[in-house]
C-alpha cells in the first residue's frame, strides 16, 4: 500500500504515523508514506493557498490551482512508482492510473471498519486534507473519488481525520499486525464490540480473571467471549447489535439472561 497526503502540514502527518505498529510496517516495505506540501505549488510568492470567498462570509477558501497542480504530481509519483521511467508527465494521459483520492470532509460517508477493509485492497490512496472554511468545489468536483468524514464534529483540518483512516486501513494489510488474526476478531466485527481482555497477574487487588479463561479449553473460551461481546454490543451499541446476524445459540443465551 502506498499513501499520498495532499496537506499544508506535511511534518504532522509524517511524525504523527512514524511509530508504534505503522512506522513498523514502514520500515518493513509494507506500506509506504508520502506527504506532499500543498504549498509547492503555489505561484504566489508569499505562498499563499488561499483567498476569500465569492460571495462574502467568514474565513478563507483554498484555491483550485495549487491543489491540483499538487494532485497532477502525486499522479506523477504513483505513476513513476507503477511503470519507472515510462511514467508519463501528464495527468490528462489515458494510460494514467487514476488512483482514490479522499477528501476529509465533515459532510462524506462516515468512515468504519467496512470501508477501511474495503480500502486496504487498493495499490494506492490520496488523502486530500483541507484547511480554513474548505477548498474551492471545481477541483474537488475534478480530482475526488472519496468524501470521508470520521464523524459528526468539525476539526481545523483533515490531517488528523486521515492519519485515524491510515492507520485503521493498514492494520487490514497482511503482515502489519504481528498477529493477522487480530483484524480478524477485533471491535466491530461482525458489527459486535471486542470482548472484555486480561492478562497477569491471575488476582488483581482483590478480583480474580474469570475462571474459564484459565481452563484452556478453547471451545468454551470462545463461547464465552462471544457471549460477552453480544451482553457489551447490546448493552453499549443497541445501534450495531440490531445489525448482528445471531444463531440459534445466541438466541438461546440472550433470552437465558433475559429470564434472570
Amino acid at each position: 500500500m502506498n499513501y499520498y497526503v495532499m496537506t499544508l502540514f506535511p511534518d504532522m502527518i509524517m511524525s504523527g504515523l512514524d511509530t508504534s505498529i505503522i512506522g513498523k510496517a514502514r520500515e518493513k516495505g509494507l506500506l509506504s508514506l508520502n506527504a506532499i506540501d500543498i504549498r509547492d505549488f503555489t505561484t504566489d510568492k508569499h505562498r499563499h493557498v488561499d483567498d476569500y470567498p465569492y460571495g462574502g462570509g467568514a474565513g478563507m477558501v483554498m484555491q483550485a490551482q495549487p491543489v491540483y497542480d499538487c494532485y497532477k504530481h502525486v499522479i506523477n509519483l504513483i505513476n513513476e512508482r507503477s511503470h519507472g521511467q515510462q511514467a508519463l508527465e501528464s495527468s490528462c494521459n489515458e494510460n494514467v492510473e487514476k488512483p482514490r483520492v479522499i477528501f476529509m470532509t465533515p459532510t462524506g460517508k462516515t468512515f468504519n471498519q467496512d470501508m477501511a477493509k474495503e480500502l486496504a485492497k487498493e495499490d494506492n490512496l490520496v488523502f486530500l486534507c483541507g484547511h480554513y472554511e474548505g477548498i474551492d468545489r471545481r477541483v474537488l468536483d475534478r480530482i475526488v473519488t472519496d468524501e470521508v468524514s470520521i464523524g459528526d464534529f468539525v476539526l481545523t483540518g483533515g490531517e488528523l481525520p486521515a492519519m485515524v483512516m491510515i492507520d485503521a486501513i493498514s492494520r487490514h494489510i497482511p503482515g502489519v499486525l504481528n498477529n493477522d488474526i487480530s483484524a480478524e476478531t477485533e471491535t466491530f466485527t461482525d458489527n459486535l464490540l471486542e470482548y472484555p481482555q486480561y492478562t497477569r497477574p491471575e488476582v488483581w487487588d482483590g478480583e480474580q480473571v474469570p475462571p474459564v479463561l484459565l481452563t484452556g479449553h478453547h471451545a468454551n473460551i470462545e463461547k464465552w467471549r462471544r457471549e460477552q461481546s453480544l451482553l457489551l454490543t447490546r448493552e453499549k451499541r443497541p445501534d450495531l447489535f440490531e445489525k448482528v446476524e445471531l444463531t440459534k445459540k445466541d438466541k438461546k443465551f440472550l433470552a437465558d439472561i433475559d429470564k434472570k
